[in-house]
């Protein structure tokens, strides 16, 4: 599989370079910036061989079999789209639009081509997050009562592109999308906001810089997601399920290939288990790369996004805020 990368972007060495060079089948052949000598300087870097002009012309490239889209999120459906059209697969990096009415557009070009249109939340696709999922799924805690997930860091340069109207900014789009699918992921069914509370940036109100969020799940049980780029919680990024019949902790269930806690209580009776080995971005690169094939690996495929950007803009209008532009 050849595939292009739209965007010198400072994710793509971890998310697909360094990937490439492990998982087998795989070649990142060509690459395209808005500025050609970034786009040259990455490619002499990393080993890539051809240099486009312009994303349009990589797009285009015959001789590529898919493309990656690490670029902000205000340009993710446009050149998905366009991806699409030209007979492309697609890995798009998260959020995988600005809003859900986009995120319904990408779906609906891409279904009944046969093209594989994966969102890269690259998590979904480690053991520790089948584990997850299983417990969930497997009934080992009972039946569920409440669900918390968190993803916060440390962004304090406000000039950057993800505090960018736009260019669909916000801590929810970009720390946030995680905690709201990872919330779904062990939630019985799709969560449904009750209340969500946003802290904004003073030059620009309609950019949250935090938010909180709570839940009602199918059952009954509770749901409630916090997300930050620059709050008073500097650095958590956990799960934790409460259950009828126990609880599980997660700590670190972005990246468990770094430092993370899986911690599982069942019947008063708790057992820990480790998960490193190959980092999320190999696995959610095997995982495109045999979906390509055939197989039916595709964990985050457009339904699914649709439903995660229908939660994040119900998730802005209870906070008052609007849906990303």
């Amino acid at each position: 599989m050849r595939i292009g990368v739209l965007g010198a972007a400072r994710i793509a060495p971890a998310a697909l370079v360094r990937a490439a060079a492990v998982v087998g089948g795989v070649e990142v052949a060509a690459i395209a910036a808005r500025d050609r000598g970034r786009a040259e300087a990455f490619a002499r870097r990393h080993g890539i061989a051809t240099v486009h002009d312009s994303y349009a012309a990589l797009v285009d490239d015959p001789s590529l079999d898919a493309v990656y889209v690490p670029l902000p999120n205000g340009l993710h459906a446009r050149w998905t789209l366009a991806a699409v059209a030209a007979g492309k697969h697609v890995l798009c990096e998260k959020p995988f639009t600005s809003n859900a009415a986009q995120a319904v557009s990408v779906r609906d070009a891409a279904a009944g081509t046969g093209l594989v249109v994966m969102e890269a939340f690259h998590y979904r696709y480690h053991p520790l997050a089948r584990r997850m999922a299983g417990v969930v799924r497997e009934g080992d805690l009972g039946a569920i009562e409440r669900v918390e997930t968190s993803m916060c860091f440390p962004l304090p340069r406000f000039g950057d592109i993800r505090y960018q109207w736009d260019l669909a900014g916000g801590a929810l789009m970009d720390a946030g999308c995680y905690a709201v699918h990872c919330l779904r992921m062990l939630s019985p069914g799709e969560p449904s906001v009750t209340w969500a509370r946003a802290r904004t940036l003073r030059r620009d109100r309609r950019i949250d810089r935090a938010m909180t969020a709570e839940f009602v799940l199918p059952g009954g049980g509770t749901g409630r997601i916090q997300a930050s780029m620059w709050s008073s919680t500097l650095l958590r990024i956990r799960a934790r399920v409460v259950g009828t019949r126990g609880t599980m902790s997660v700590f670190n269930y972005a990246t468990p290939q770094l430092p993370s806690r899986f911690s599982l209580t069942v019947d008063g009776r708790r057992r820990r288990e480790r998960f490193g080995g190959e980092p999320t971005y190999v696995h959610q690169l095997r995982a495109f790369r045999d979906a390509v094939g055939g197989r039916p690996t595709n964990l985050t495929p457009p339904d699914d996004s649709v439903r995660t950007m229908t939660l994040i803009d119900a998730i802005y209008s209870a906070a008052g805020l609007p849906p990303r532009p």
